[in-house]
C-alpha cells in the first residue's frame, strides 16, 4: 500500500518537475492546488496559506520536500516542514534539480533546507535525510528517484519516530 505523502516546493520554479515526481505514482500525495488555487489562497493572506498547509499535512504520514535551486529558507516551507516534524510525520528531501522543467532546463543545486533547523542541539540535517540523486541526466534521475522513494519515505517515517 502506497503511503501518502505531502509534497512541499517553490512552486514557480519546480511545479513542472514536481508534478513529475508525484506522477510516478509511487506515493499517494495531495491534490496539486492548480495557479488559480493556490492564487486564491496565497491572495488571502497568511492566516489562510497556514490554513491551507494544515489542511493539506492532516492524514499524511510523510512530507516530502522536494528540493530545488531556490527551496531553502522559503517562508511556506520552513513552515511546512517544522509543522510536519512537530506533528510526528516522516520528512525526507529529494533534490531535483537535474529534472528537466516543462522547457527542458536544469537547474543549480539549492542548499539543504534541513540545515536551517536543529533538533535539540543538533542540526535537523543530521538526522533528516536528503537525497541527491548520483545522476545528471534527467531521465536517469527520474528513474532513481522513482525506484527508491517508497523506500526513502519508509525510512524517513523511521527516522521521526524513533527521534
Amino acid at each position: 500500500m502506497a503511503r501518502n505523502a505531502f509534497y512541499s516546493f517553490h512552486y514557480v520554479p519546480d511545479n513542472w518537475r514536481a508534478a513529475k515526481v508525484r506522477n510516478m505514482g509511487v506515493l499517494e500525495g495531495n491534490r496539486p492546488a492548480s495557479d488559480n488555487d493556490w492564487e486564491k489562497v496565497k491572495g488571502s493572506g497568511s492566516a489562510a496559506i497556514q490554513d491551507w498547509i494544515d489542511g493539506q499535512l492532516k492524514g499524511r504520514s510523510c512530507t516530502v520536500v522536494l528540493i530545488g535551486s531556490g527551496t531553502a529558507g522559503r517562508k511556506w516551507i520552513k513552515y511546512e516542514i517544522k509543522k510536519s516534524w512537530e506533528d510526528g510525520k516522516g520528512v525526507v528531501g529529494v533534490y531535483v534539480h537535474n529534472l528537466f522543467d516543462r522547457d527542458g532546463l536544469k537547474a543549480t543545486k539549492g542548499r539543504n533546507p534541513f540545515d536551517d533547523f536543529t533538533l535539540g542541539s543538533k542540526s535537523m540535517s543530521s538526522v533528516v535525510k536528503a537525497y541527491d540523486p548520483p545522476f545528471s541526466s534527467s531521465e536517469y534521475v527520474y528513474g532513481h528517484i522513482s525506484s527508491n522513494l517508497a523506500a526513502w519515505v519508509e525510512e524517513a517515517i523511521e527516522i521521526r519516530r524513533k527521534n
